[in-house]
């Protein structure tokens, strides 16, 4: 776990809060190295595809010249949909840090082989916390 990935991450979802999308930041590295970053972009683009791991992916995909990222990492500051879940399966990658979990109710919903890393860190989750709030009473005021 890089917290430094993480930071990149949050950064990225206030990018995207800025631009009017849901503030969900992504990253894929490899051991100290970024691959990729991005942000969420569904509203802008109008695909439903446009979230920040699918992004991400992508990104990495072309910029590797393969389509498995087996070696790689992907830091989240949401944890993945289903959908995400399967790119991310299809991608190869074992490992991925996320700091909430929208569903935590449906905690057994993504049982797999992927290796979901939940960061213990009060002050990012806070942070990230707050930045979904502001969005989402953004969007409630006009």
């Amino acid at each position: 776990m890089n917290w430094k990935f993480m930071d990149i991450a949050i950064a990225e979802a206030i990018k995207g809060a800025k631009k009017d999308e849901v503030p969900i930041g992504a990253v894929i590295a490899k051991g100290n190295k970024i691959y990729t970053k991005g942000y969420n972009n569904r509203i802008k683009s109008h695909l439903v595809t446009g979230h920040a791991e699918a992004i991400v992916i992508n990104k990495a995909c072309k910029k590797l010249k393969y389509w498995k990222l087996n070696d790689c990492e992907l830091y989240v500051t949401l944890k993945p949909c289903k959908m995400c879940m399967e790119i991310i399966r299809e991608a190869g990658i074992k490992k991925v840090y996320y700091l909430l979990d929208p569903l935590k109710e449906k905690e057994n919903r993504y049982k797999d082989e992927v290796n979901y890393i939940k960061t213990a860190n009060e002050i990012y989750e806070k942070k990230y916390e707050e930045i979904l709030q502001k969005f989402f009473e953004n969007k409630r005021t006009k």
